[in-house]
């Protein structure tokens, strides 16, 4: 990924000096393993330990030569060693992949640790927005149109039960993800065998794969950026959702525009969602690459190495995007501007039209029949619709309806109240019981 979009500590993840650096970590867990059942020399593992060196430089110099760059890592390492007689037990019994597929364990172990921080992170932000605007009435839209009315605070807590499914699954996908193996060319464990093998992964913290080819499998790997890209089209959604409610006609919510930002080079009034509109691109990105991953799963028999240049690309790339994203869309819903003031106007400027479902359920309640109250209903609401006149004043004025509806139960029909009064009670399954004394959605409705 390039540098525009990788944050520092998870670009240090994917660093090559890291990646050898987790390379020669293994080497070490098993050196030092094997030497401790008495299958390596105490004093070579010793000596690999304190004198092993990883040289970027020289390992590509080497593998521009050789053309494989596990064999250039091990000449490197075996080189500074300085010892042939201790160098000669370095990746003893190990085929590359034993070394490559749970150093990446290792690598992927870290990036997730980045990932669910953020993620945790971003959660706190979405609780803490929810709560602070449960009770600041909006139009809930359907197909883009004025609905019924919900709170700002219930669109964010929506966004914050999908981040904690988005938590849950993630969680899972990198503990499927912290498995290595040691099994050797084909996965028989015939070299060190299975009792080492567990060993050498215990020592590094990681799970041992219970069966593997050459290659740790690669369903794994698809299940992990498919996590990825669950997390990936949440923050799309959030951002869409900011970029709709910023536009001039809407204007409930905007990104935060810094005091120098500048949004056109033609218009200064420009004040555009750049950074809601970047994460949908990215997402598309997380997206793809999770195809790729899936791609990857069939290989020819014990293995091959096309899943090995792709996943060069998508692991980082996917990790990197994520975790910038998570960063972008923490700070875009944190300091997000709302206008609970346009909310409600845009609410109201369709003249009770988004009560029209309340009055169907209410005159059928009241007797009359569901198929006569729906006409009526909406024979009232297109006139209105046409006309940009009131809906209240129209069915008000419609003998058919006050035959069935008086004007104090007219006036329940059309209380934004009423509309909202379960919003706690959903808080509360989202979030758990809100304090005893705190306000309630129905009892602040229309405050801010």
């Amino acid at each position: 990924m390039i540098p525009r979009y990788t944050r520092e500590e998870m670009g240090r993840v994917w660093s090559d000096a890291n990646k050898f650096a987790r390379w020669l970590e293994v080497e070490l867990a098993a050196t030092e393993t094997l030497a401790e059942a008495g299958q390596v020399p105490k004093e070579a593992a010793a000596k690999i330990r304190a004198r092993a060196k990883v040289d970027v430089t020289r390992i590509r110099d080497l593998e521009a030569r050789v053309k494989h760059d596990v064999i250039a890592f091990t000449m490197t390492v075996g080189e500074s060693i300085g010892d042939p007689d201790a160098a000669r037990w370095l990746h003893y019994g190990m085929t590359s992949n034993d070394v490559v597929d749970t150093a990446q364990a290792l690598q992927i172990r870290d990036a997730s640790k980045l990932i669910e921080r953020a993620l945790v992170l971003f959660g706190e932000i979405l609780d803490l927005r929810a709560h602070e605007f449960r009770n600041t009435p909006q139009i809930g839209r359907t197909h883009g149109i004025h609905a019924e009315p919900i709170t700002f605070g219930l669109k964010i807590a929506n966004w914050f039960a999908e981040n904690q499914r988005n938590i849950g699954r993630f969680r899972q996908a990198a503990a499927e993800m912290a498995v290595g193996k040691i099994s050797g060319a084909v996965g028989n464990a015939s070299h060190l065998g299975p009792e080492m093998e567990e060993r050498i992964c215990k020592r590094l913290g990681l799970k041992v794969a219970p069966v593997a080819s050459q290659v740790i499998q690669r369903d794994r790997h698809a299940n992990y950026l498919s996590a990825l890209a669950l997390i990936a089209a949440t923050l799309e959604k959030i951002a869409l959702e900011i970029r709709h409610l910023q536009r001039t006609e809407v204007r409930e919510a905007e990104e935060p525009f810094s005091g120098e930002q500048r949004g056109s080079s033609a218009m200064p009034h420009k004040r555009n969602p750049v950074t809601c509109e970047q994460v949908c691109g990215m997402a598309r990105l997380v997206r793809s690459n999770m195809l790729a991953g899936f791609e990857n799963i069939a290989l020819w028999h014990e293995r091959d190495i096309s899943h090995s240049s792709v996943e060069r690309v998508i692991l980082p790339d996917s990790t990197i995007l994520v975790d910038y994203m998570l960063a972008k869309m923490t700070t875009v819903v944190g300091d997000m501007r709302v206008f609970p003031e346009r909310m409600l106007r845009n609410l109201e400027s369709t003249h009770g039209l988004v009560y029209s479902g309340q009055l169907l359920q209410d005159l059928v309640e009241k007797g009359m029949p569901h198929d006569d109250a729906y006409k009526a209903v909406q024979e009232n609401a297109m006139a209105a619709w046409e006309t940009d006149g009131s809906f209240r004043d129209r069915v008000a004025a419609d003998a058919r309806i006050t035959k069935y509806l008086d004007a104090k139960a007219l006036a329940h029909t059309f209380d934004l109240h009423r509309q909202l009064r379960y919003v706690d009670a959903i808080f509360d399954r989202v979030f758990g019981a809100h304090p005893a004394g705190e306000k309630s959605a129905a009892g602040s409705a229309g405050t801010h």
